[in-house]
């Protein structure tokens, strides 16, 4: 028998997807895009560095009866991510050397902790309920955070200097 699902949940998922790829379509690509890369990326990482929010380490925040492991690999998972946003953005502001290779590691690390999240919450969290106030965090946060993450991998990928305005 195949692991059941609360299809509203997935649906309200699948929208925060879909509105947050819209959303990042008509209005932030274009601005990102043509703004310097250290600039664009900056600002991208300062959306991660908010990943402190809402930990799932916080007593109270999930329900008790959330698994203790879940939520600490998530919350450890999301505070990795936001400690290295923060470093992303420093070293872009004081132009390190390794800026762009920082920036590769936070979004490398921030978008596998964000998809384990959601494989280890699809595949042991059988009721949404469970994650409390946090709820918010998988059905409208980490769909922007993922889009996001798409983002900054596109300037990343871009060539040409780095501050190239194209």
């Amino acid at each position: 028998m195949p692991p059941s699902f609360n299809l509203p949940f997935v649906l309200s998922v699948a929208g925060a997807f879909l509105a947050s790829s819209v959303v990042a379509i008509v209005y932030v690509w274009p601005v990102v895009r043509t703004m310097p890369r250290h600039d664009a990326l900056r600002l991208l990482a300062a959306f991660h560095a908010f990943r402190f929010l809402g930990n799932f380490l916080v007593a109270g925040f999930v329900s008790s009866e959330l698994s203790p492991d879940f939520a600490s690999e998530v919350g450890w998972g999301d505070l990795i991510a936001a400690t290295l946003a923060l470093v992303s953005m420093a070293a872009l502001s004081w132009r390190w050397s390794i800026a762009v290779p920082m920036v590769w590691i936070f979004n490398v690390w921030g978008t596998l902790d964000l998809l384990n999240a959601y494989y280890m919450g699809a595949t042991k969290i059988q009721n949404p309920g469970l994650f409390g106030a946090g709820i918010y965090i998988p059905a409208l946060y980490v769909p922007l955070l993922l889009v996001s993450h798409v983002l900054v991998f596109m300037i990343l990928l871009r060539s040409g200097p780095e501050e190239q305005t194209p």
